[in-house]
């Protein structure tokens, strides 16, 4: 049900924006990124008419849960720092945190805003700041503009394209397009990553022995 967006809005009737708040709040830093987030603002922007909900209401919401799920992340990363993870964990995972070390230290608090559109990436950035330390005052103004862009811009963007015949009828479609392209940016790492590993093994392996 969970990967299902419009079915989990739809089964949680009255409790659609409750349970709407609680998963972006949960994705956005309470280290369990398995979630749709951002399908799952969409396909409430989309259905907002047929959930008796406002626009506005909706991006409110999910902006308030996001700037939330954020100021938790970087607590526990500030107050337990890496020793929430394992490297043989099946969520906490010390790869995952490192990845998301890695994406911070390149892009400073712009991190906050970029990682924001990169599942798993959009979970550990928050905890990376508090590991690391980063500036709380810093932090908090990254924090507001990466959950504005993202929360209320997704929210936006699915009201946009309910006007649209075709999306509205292949709302499953779009989900699953959605997720693609979330996920992309990390295959794309991922393939650069192992391409880039290669490389090195084989300059290893032409190197002359001394």
């Amino acid at each position: 049900m969970l990967l299902d967006p419009e079915t989990l809005l739809n089964d949680l009737g009255p409790w659609a924006l409750a349970g709407l708040s609680l998963i972006v709040f949960i994705e956005s830093g309470v280290l369990f990124p398995f979630l749709p987030g951002d399908s799952l603002l969409v396909t409430a922007g989309l259905l907002h008419e047929q959930l008796g909900l406002s626009v506005a209401i909706i991006a409110v919401c999910a902006f308030v849960a996001a700037v939330l799920g954020d100021q938790t992340g970087y607590y526990l990363g500030h107050r337990f720092g890496r020793r929430l993870f394992k490297p043989d964990a099946r969520i906490l995972k010390t790869a995952h945190l490192e990845q998301a070390e890695a994406f911070f230290a390149k892009h400073g608090g712009k991190a906050l805003v970029l990682g924001r559109f990169v599942p798993i990436v959009r979970t550990y950035v928050p905890l990376a700041a508090g590991t690391s330390n980063y500036r709380y005052r810093t932090f908090f103004v990254w924090n507001l503009l990466g959950a504005l862009l993202w929360a209320v811009g997704l929210t936006v963007v699915g009201s946009l394209l309910g006007g649209l015949p075709i999306v509205a009828e292949n709302i499953d479609v779009l989900a699953v397009v959605i997720v693609a392209v979330s996920v992309l940016p990390i295959l794309i790492h991922g393939l650069y990553g192992r391409s880039v590993a290669r490389r090195g093994r084989r300059r290893e392996t032409r190197a002359p022995q001394g």
